[in-house]
């Protein structure tokens, strides 16, 4: 058996329904649990700043009727609070949606959108 390169980066999976929850809902953490500020702070953020991962697969399969609160909160909350780089967010980041092709654009425009809103300011 070959020895893991260990200088190797790596791919990380994980589902919104799955790992979190399959009816995420609202902004913040007074909104209730599993908002969007909860999914960015305790998933995104570690996975997104973990130097070991080049790759992060986010599955937005599997959930019903997610709010737009929760996606702009969770992924364009990534650049206006936790003031990660556009650029690092495009490298990285990849979102799998096989059930509804125009919720990764919905939410890629959420990023777009903060990333423009932080250029202006």
């Amino acid at each position: 058996m070959e020895s893991p390169n260990l200088g190797e980066k790596m791919e990380k999976t994980i589902s919104i329904a799955n790992n979190f929850n399959k009816f995420p809902a609202g902004r913040y953490l007074t909104d209730g649990p599993y908002s969007g500020e909860q999914f960015r702070t305790e998933y995104l953020v570690p996975l997104l700043n973990n130097k070991e991962i080049s790759i992060l697969k986010v599955s937005l399969d599997g959930l019903g009727g997610v709010g737009s609160s929760f996606w702009d909160e969770a992924f364009g909350g990534l650049i206006l609070k936790e003031k990660i780089p556009y650029d690092i967010i495009k490298q990285k980041l990849q979102l799998i949606c096989e059930e509804d092709n125009a919720l990764s654009s919905l939410v890629w425009g959420y990023i777009e959108e903060a990333k423009e809103v932080s250029n202006g300011q």
